[in-house]
């Protein structure tokens, strides 16, 4: 196959039935997050339909973020896949059927939530979070229709496991509880997170293209040059977000601290 000109490997389709599978269990989770969450939630009835709308949405970001956190866990650290000891060729040449099928079920994930914030665009995030998902599904897109660059990609979802710290936070402020003990621990343990998994988990993953970048040179340009560019943007994102979680949890510590 070509992508902008440059022949690439030839590309297995077998992850669009995944993506499709993403879509459907985005409409799944949402539905039950609301179910469930009118049954056993008594703050849940007291929200007005935006705030419904949101609360549903973030039940399928945390059901996206802990399913790629798992699989990635696995892939990296079970499997030997990615494996500096293995002999299965150039690791970024390396991919399987888990893998293919995880990032399709991303990209169905991406393209549902996407959709949803352009619909009430700015009601479920601004601008920032149009260019991020954008930027995720380029590529990821490109990492499926190559096979190239999984490990990367995989990388980079993986920084999705602060995703429930987030939606954990806005679901307490939303039910009032922001003076709570729990809010206040969930905020330093999204600190906390946020630093390992989107800034040092970031910062090793350029130490490892510096270290493979003979292989990395070798993927095809488009996607090279996005290897490189996607997680920088990405990572000065990240940077500015945990500028602001660091202000929000002095501000909460102090606040604590005052109160007592």
């Amino acid at each position: 196959m070509t992508i902008a000109g440059y022949d690439v490997f030839p590309v297995d389709l077998h992850w669009l039935p995944s993506a499709f599978a993403g879509v459907l269990i985005c409409k799944i989770v949402y539905e039950l997050t609301g179910v469930l969450s009118s049954m056993f939630i008594t703050g849940y009835k007291k929200l007005n339909d935006v705030k419904k709308l949101e609360w549903n949405n973030r039940g399928i970001s945390t059901f996206h973020a802990l399913l790629v956190a798992a699989a990635a866990f696995y892939l990296f650290l079970v499997s030997d896949l990615f494996s500096e000891n293995s002999d299965q060729g150039l690791i970024v040449n390396r991919r399987s059927d888990l893998s293919d099928r995880i990032l399709g079920i991303s990209i169905g994930y991406f393209i549902s939530d996407l959709g949803m914030i352009i619909w009430k665009f700015p009601a479920l995030g601004g601008l920032e979070y149009v260019v991020h998902h954008g930027l995720s599904m380029f590529s990821i897109f490109l990492s499926l229709l190559s096979g190239q660059g999984q490990i990367y990609i995989l990388m980079v979802l993986f920084t999705e496991t602060t995703t429930p710290f987030v939606n954990l936070r806005w679901y307490l402020d939303n039910l009032g509880l922001k003076n709570s003990s729990l809010y206040i621990w969930n905020g330093v343990a999204l600190f906390f997170g946020w630093l390992v998994a989107r800034i040092l988990l970031l910062i090793f993953f350029f130490y490892h293209m510096f270290r493979h970048f003979d292989q990395v040179k070798t993927i095809f340009p488009l996607g090279f040059y996005s290897l490189l560019i996607v997680p920088s943007v990405l990572s000065m994102m990240n940077l500015f977000w945990f500028w602001k979680i660091t202000k929000g949890m002095v501000k909460t510590l102090t606040k604590s601290r005052h109160t007592r």
